[in-house]
């Protein structure tokens, strides 16, 4: 199964995908911020980037959900600065911290994407993509005229503008967005993400009116489709149960759901009451029983072992 991008790349919509990128840039308006500043001169908004992308790392990554990471693992590039600021972020340091990280151009993003295919790893893994996607729809242009073949994985944080979604319909084929909060205020106050639901569902049902629910080979990759991401938080801070009954009667009750426990208080999670501990095994199971309330089956939880992978992944820097 050919990924969708080489037959956008032969009928025009990623040229037209790249132009309407490239304009919104000049005033930029590609995430729900709608920062309406020039980053082609270099003009920086909340996620401090310009015309380049800055690239963090990138590496096989075996640590993704089994379907994403296979055998070979997942190609993964990890982007610095994100459009999001959660207080509790793992990757803090590259994520909200400036300095870390090197701007790339078009030309050098889709070199790596290249030597991640070389390296054999079964997709494309765009990680924190959202402020990035225009540079990332030129890159894909000049891969796919030096022989790029694999998926793209669009692994977001899901603070979306869904007309952004849109214009990738035909060019992105697996969708691994995250369904953080059902509450806006907590949003707000732990990510400063005005809005996050809203925009969140609104995003993750386009995702999946483009893509479907996971398709998964006999190999036991997914080929296309959507996988809805949810970082269970301390204290149902993430809503759980609101968050499984849309998807359950928004998306579908047979969409695959990764249930995810490994919330551990980084950053600046400790200033945060409520926030500042780990995950109680009681709260992990009142997770799990949500799903089973609303018929949410398709996945992966702790106990099926999906999860152990995500937590820990060394993740060094590009020279």
């Amino acid at each position: 199964m050919q990924p969708s991008y080489l037959s956008a790349y032969e009928n025009g919509k990623l040229d037209a995908a790249i132009s309407t990128g490239r304009k919104l840039l000049q005033s930029c308006s590609i995430c729900p911020r709608k920062c309406k500043i020039n980053r082609l001169k270099e003009e920086t908004g909340f996620c401090r980037t310009g015309s380049r992308a800055e690239v963090y790392s990138y590496l096989a990554h075996h640590g993704e959900e089994p379907p994403i990471s296979g055998s070979r693992g997942s190609g993964t590039i990890f982007f610095s600065h994100c459009n999001m600021a959660c207080i509790y972020c793992q990757n803090y340091e590259f994520s909200q911290k400036n300095g870390q990280g090197r701007g790339v151009s078009d030309q050098e993003m889709a070199e790596i994407m290249l030597e991640l295919q070389k390296m054999g790893c079964h997709n494309i893994n765009l990680v924190s993509p959202t402020h990035v996607m225009p540079q990332i729809l030129a890159a894909l242009k000049i891969a796919i005229e030096k022989g790029l073949s694999i998926p793209l994985v669009y692994n977001t944080g899901g603070y979306e503008l869904p007309e952004m979604i849109r214009l990738l319909d035909g060019i992105v084929d697996i969708y691994l967005p995250d369904m953080r909060y059902a509450d806006s205020a907590l949003a707000e106050k732990l990510s400063l993400a005005p809005g996050y639901p809203a925009y969140n569902q609104a995003s993750v049902k386009e995702m999946h009116r483009q893509t479907g629910l996971a398709q998964i080979n006999s190999q036991g990759l997914i080929n296309k489709g959507l996988i809805i991401r949810h970082l269970v938080l301390p204290g149902n801070m993430s809503g759980t149960e609101q968050i499984m009954k849309f998807i359950a009667q928004e998306i579908s009750t047979r969409a695959y759901i990764s249930l995810m426990s490994q919330y551990t208080p980084y950053y600046k999670a400790d200033q945060c009451h409520g926030i500042n501990r780990r995950l109680t095994l009681q709260e992990y199971e009142a997770a799990q029983d949500c799903m089973d309330k609303y018929g949410l089956h398709n996945g992966w939880t702790q106990d099926s072992g999906g999860l152990a992978r995500f937590a820990g992944v060394n993740i060094k820097p590009v020279k």
